[in-house]
């Protein structure tokens, strides 16, 4: 009796009704998780640390769990191929059919393929069973939860893929099969590889026909190419076409992200057996030592922030939804890259960049710390992430670390190892190594294309204003090394105001202004403005995230750096001042409309305004003597007087069309106020500087 309703049930959630030449089809629904004693039904992506990775420091669930499906596949699919591809489960996983083990895959972030159809009863109900753990293992990197905690759980979709037995290769390291690679690209011409790899899993030869297509974004057809040959059937096999289009429309980030189609075709007496579509971005991209970074040979702005994949309540197991989201408030920002940080992300993410002109960064999740345990993990999780991004055009560069160090002789060894790796897989695209000291002759330096450089002045070391002095050494001393800020910033709680500010914060203190935050953005992004030796800065980061082992600043497991809060409710301060300097939407902001509790009577206004000089009223009286801060969008009132109570602030400004933009705020003044000094312990410096 239960048979119908499972066969019901699998089309209903495949949505099939006749098999094509390839079939891709969701495989989410009816899971059964099961906890401990506790078995829930659920749908995917699913995690266990929604919430609990959030809440409290060292209070989440670090261990094991599984997820169990039922389903019927039909006699009519013997002969077929059958797949089932996760993109990504937190952080080992297990894949068992009817019992016997399918598949095993170890890290969090990248996608891997388990082929089924040999432990499949066709007609009959089959149980699907993946055993999951997020333990931190020495042996899986990233070795530990310190900086982001690994979410467990199937977190991001899954999908039945079905095939003929011959195909465009499906187990390729849970590639497409299919690898697009350019080289001397200009306005006028392009030259195009694409290498398809095809698997037979018969035992005999088949003839067949590999056809690959350019198509350009009208779906006009610009470039074929045939090959008749027998399939062999003894491992995969590789074919690769070569093409040189005249005059080619280039992908030029932002400004016009420009994509061509390639589709890969199998072709098996005169039938069409399988089918792949991948994008195709023409691009050069070029970075030159104390220069910049050039896309088709035009000096190109490098506006960059990070992003972690989590979201408040929610973890890891984000829908595309989300990450639509959390893309518009990039792209409103005026950000025209971005470093997805610390592990591969969504490949629905990578896709949208591609369309939306974001230039990329991608890395694997090797960071904080080594064992000795991980070589061959972090290998493998660099294959991956390669082979399964290699079509990207808006990718420019593969992470190989962040702020790994001792054991200093193994780390540089695994680095070097790893930038080899990345050469051979993929010559076409730069290399990252990221350290935190800010010196070139550290021993694990200097084993990639680029260096980057995580500095925290003001924050974690030093002094905000040493950023100065930083770059300034390293461009007399290093002009041939290409650089990148690769993480700079300070945290900022939004229930944490004050305008007394000095050049320094105590981070491991629990008063976390987001006024600090603030004063490091403005100073630190203007010294970044005018240094094209930085080839490209990261603000670190766009969205608060969970860092489950931490507690400071006065909400636990949290890591406040973010441009926007966790929910993505507010935009702090430092959010417009970006897009001030970025975007070319129209901006006028006040800044400090949280910090509405004046400690003094004689105070600072500061506006950002994109528009020009703004008109500043207090009270409805005009304010005189407004004055350039550190870049062309920054303007500042000194020695403004409030009244006791409440005073209104507002900006106006007229654009060129007419077109009139204002901004107000409350603040309120009771008499001088004077916090508890022991968060606070520089007040040499108000907030208006």
């Amino acid at each position: 009796m239960r048979r119908p309703v499972f066969i019901f049930l699998l089309f209903c959630l495949c949505g099939i009704t006749s098999l094509k030449a390839r079939d891709i089809v969701p495989f989410n629904d009816k899971w059964f998780f099961k906890k401990d004693s506790l078995s829930t039904e659920v749908t995917l992506p699913h995690t266990w640390n929604a919430t609990d990775m959030q809440i409290k420091a060292k209070a989440f669930y670090e261990g094991s769990a599984s997820y169990r499906k039922s389903c019927l596949f039909p006699e009519s699919w013997k002969g077929k191929r059958l797949f089932l591809r996760f993109e990504g489960v937190g952080s080992c996983a297990e894949v068992y059919v009817n019992g016997k083990l399918a598949g095993s895959h170890k890290g969090g972030y990248s996608a891997f393929t388990c082929e089924i159809q040999n432990e499949i009863k066709f007609g009959e109900e089959n149980e699907i069973k993946v055993l999951v753990d997020n333990t931190a293992r020495p042996d899986v990197v990233p070795v530990n939860h310190n900086l982001f905690g690994i979410y467990g759980g199937i977190y991001r979709p899954v999908w039945l893929i079905i095939t003929d037995s011959c195909n465009i290769a499906v187990t390729d390291h849970a590639s497409s099969g299919v690898y697009i690679s350019q080289k001397n690209v200009s306005r006028q011409s392009a030259e195009i590889s694409v290498k398809v790899k095809l698997d037979n899993n018969g035992l005999y030869p088949v003839p067949v026909i590999l056809e690959n297509v350019i198509y350009d974004v009208t779906g006009k057809q610009i470039a074929a190419e045939r090959q008749s040959f027998d399939l062999q059937f003894q491992g995969m096999q590789a074919r690769t076409s070569h093409f040189k289009l005249k005059r080619p429309h280039l992908w030029q980030g932002r400004e016009d992200p420009y994509l061509y189609k390639v589709t890969s075709r199998l072709y098996q007496n005169g039938k069409v057996i399988d089918e792949i579509s991948q994008p195709l971005g023409l691009r050069n991209y070029e970075i030159i030592a104390g220069k910049g970074f050039f896309l088709n040979g035009k000096k190109y702005p490098m506006y960059g922030v990070a992003r972690h994949q989590d979201w408040w309540e929610t973890g890891a197991a984000l829908n595309n939804e989300q990450h639509d989201t959390d893309l518009a408030f990039i792209m409103d920002i005026g950000a025209t890259t971005v470093r997805f940080a610390h592990y591969q992300q969504s490949e629905y993410l990578y896709s949208r960049c591609d369309s939306l002109g974001l230039i990329i960064w991608a890395e694997i999740p090797f960071v904080n710390r080594v064992t000795g345990k991980e070589w061959e993990n972090a290998h493998n999780q660099l294959r991956e992430l390669i082979r399964q991004s290699f079509n990207h055009p808006s990718i420019y560069v593969w992470g190989l670390h962040n702020e790994v160090y001792h054991p200093h002789a193994y780390t540089t060894q695994l680095t070097r190892s790893l930038h080899d790796l990345a050469k051979t897989e993929d010559p076409g695209r730069y290399t990252v190594a990221v350290n935190g000291y800010g010196h070139a002759e550290h021993p694990v330096n200097m084993q990639a294309d680029i260096q980057g450089m995580n500095r925290y002045f003001g924050w974690y070391e030093k002094k905000i204003r040493d950023i100065d002095a930083w770059v300034e050494h390293l461009e007399t001393e290093y002009p041939e090394m290409k650089l990148m800020l690769t993480e700079y910033g300070a945290d900022a709680n939004l229930q944490h105001q004050t305008e007394f500010l000095g050049e320094s914060l105590n981070w491991t203190k629990e008063f976390y202004p987001e006024t600090f935050q603030t004063k490091t953005h403005e100073y630190q992004w203007a010294v970044i403005a005018k240094h094209p030796y930085i080839i490209a800065s990261y603000v670190w980061n766009m969205f608060d995230f969970a860092c489950p082992m931490w507690e400071r600043g006065g909400v636990p497991a949290r890591n406040m750096k973010g441009l926007v809060t966790f929910d993505r409710k507010t935009l702090k301060d430092s959010y417009f001042w970006y897009k001030a300097n970025w975007s070319k939407n129209p901006v006028l902001y006040l800044t400090q409309r949280r910090n509405d509790q004046r400690e003094t009577r004689t105070t600072s206004v500061t506006v950002y305004s994109n528009l020009g000089t703004p008109k500043v009223f207090l009270n409805g009286k005009a304010l005189d003597n407004i004055r350039k801060g550190y870049t062309a969008v920054h303007y500042i009132i000194d020695n403004v007087t409030l009244a006791n109570g409440e005073n209104k602030l507002q900006a106006v400004i007229t654009d060129r069309n007419g077109k009139e933009y204002a901004d107000e705020i409350i603040w309120h003044y009771q008499g001088e106020q004077r916090r508890s000094t022991d968060n606070r312990e520089n007040r040499n410096e108000h907030s208006g500087f």
